[in-house]
């Protein structure tokens, strides 16, 4: 961690200097946990994953109640049901059901892949932290111009906040490339997918809580 800047500039609405934030050592770590990033993200997007396929089974397929021929006599293969497998109209054999795609990471683990990604992404000069992100009115145009200001707007942003205010959500709500998050629920995937990252002060105060 020898090369990594562990101190942010501080930015107003107009992307003026206003200060530093010191990212606490506690919060930093890039000598492991690439495992523990991989294994998030993949059980982040497991999670998501709607697992609603579903086949009926030869028991679940309309019809097939009466026997389809006789028993012997006709040279056929004997059979029950014109629902078996094996018939048009059949049932499914070991098709898919509904089920849940979830993958279990423990919290240990969990903890240790936010810090590896947060870490990276310092590292990659993608964190733009501001004081503030108040708006005084809903047009999506001041929301705009902040990131303008940022230098952040041409790109994919996680803007996080500590509280969401009702400006600000209906103010970035039309900006395809913004998502607006809490910090307290920004997870790997999020740090991860987006080109850029912005934290209003407060809610990075909060994020690097849950990095302990």
């Amino acid at each position: 961690m020898n090369n990594m800047s562990k101190t942010l500039d501080i930015l107003d609405s107009k992307g003026v200097r206003v200060g530093e934030y010191v990212i606490p050592e506690t919060a930093l770590e890039l000598e492991k946990g690439e495992q523990a990033v991989r294994d998030a993200v993949v059980a982040f997007l497991a999670e998501q994953r709607a697992g609603t396929a579903s086949t009926k089974t030869r028991g679940e397929v309309r019809g097939g109640g009466a026997k389809p021929f006789r028993q012997k006599g006709t040279g056929r293969a004997r059979a029950g049901s014109s629902r078996s497998p094996i018939w048009l109209g059949g049932g499914v054999i070991f098709g898919p059901q509904p089920r849940s795609y979830a993958k279990k990471v423990n919290k240990k683990i969990a903890a240790l892949a936010l810090k590896r990604a947060f870490s990276e992404r310092i590292v990659e000069g993608d964190i733009v932290v501001v004081d503030k992100f108040d708006l005084v009115d809903h047009k999506t145009k001041n929301a705009k111009a902040i990131l303008d200001a940022l230098k952040v707007n041409e790109r994919s942003v996680l803007l996080s906040v500590a509280e969401f205010d009702e400006c600000t959500v209906c103010a970035t709500g039309n900006l395809p490339n913004v998502a607006l998050r809490k910090s307290q629920s920004v997870n790997v995937y999020e740090l991860l997918r987006f080109n850029k990252l912005v934290f209003t002060k407060e809610g990075l105060d909060l994020f690097i809580e849950r990095l302990g």
